[in-house]
């Protein structure tokens, strides 16, 4: 599933992104990129904010399309 689909509270787990080199680049560089995990703060409507490494990031929903995951858990992060 993409990203953008993932609904608010659920956790996953980047397993591709699409896209060209610099796309990967500039997820890499905000802690995004295969393997890591993301909790979903705010689903769309509007950009989608995410939790990654204690942070929270703005993505907009074509950026947020391009990235596949997984889902691992419901609840929140301990």
């Amino acid at each position: 599933m993409k990203l953008v689909e993932v609904p608010e509270g659920r956790i996953v787990q980047i397993t591709n992104i699409t896209g060209g080199l610099g796309v990967r680049n500039r997820l890499a560089a905000i802690g995004l990129y295969p393997g890591a995990t993301v909790k979903v703060v705010k689903a769309p409507p509007g950009p989608l904010i995410i939790e990654v490494a204690g942070s929270r990031i703005a993505l907009g929903k074509g950026m947020a399309s391009k990235i596949e995951v997984k889902e691992i858990s419901e609840q929140h992060k301990p």
